[in-house]
């Protein structure tokens, strides 16, 4: 029996495959680390802007997942899954709270899951700079 080839699922950007599926509706996880080093893991809706290589969570500030983002950045994953289809956006995330970068997020969001998301002033956007991608699409 021969073992088994290992399968490269690396993937890109550009790659149009990768972009209509970040354009589909799907709910994703977003795992972060705690100050343990522990992964904090949690359900998010996200966009993603392959053009610019940044995939955008709206959240509110003093959440976990946003407390866990250092102000210089820090590593996170974000994951989405419809069967056996999936991708992992790797990179860093840095803590966006501008209005402007807030109202920026909530229109990508809105447009890709057909509603506004609920109104909350404590919003924040967690901006992620798409350092790598696995996947299968």
């Amino acid at each position: 029996m021969q073992p088994a080839r290992p399968v490269d699922h690396r993937l890109s950007l550009d790659d149009p495959r990768v972009a209509e599926f970040w354009r589909e509706r799907h709910l994703c996880t977003l795992t972060t680390l705690d100050g343990d080093g522990r992964p904090h893991v949690v359900p998010v809706s996200a966009t993603l802007d392959a053009a610019a290589g940044i995939a955008r969570v709206i959240t509110s500030g003093p959440s976990v997942k946003a407390r866990n983002i250092a102000p210089e950045g820090s590593p996170v994953a974000l994951c989405q899954v419809d069967g056996r289809r999936w991708t992992t956006l790797e990179g860093t995330a840095l803590v966006r709270p501008g209005a402007a970068e807030v109202a920026d997020a909530e229109a990508r969001y809105a447009e890709r899951y057909g509603k506004p998301p609920r109104k909350n002033p404590l919003r924040v956007v967690l901006e992620i700079r798409v350092e790598r991608i696995l996947g299968r699409v």
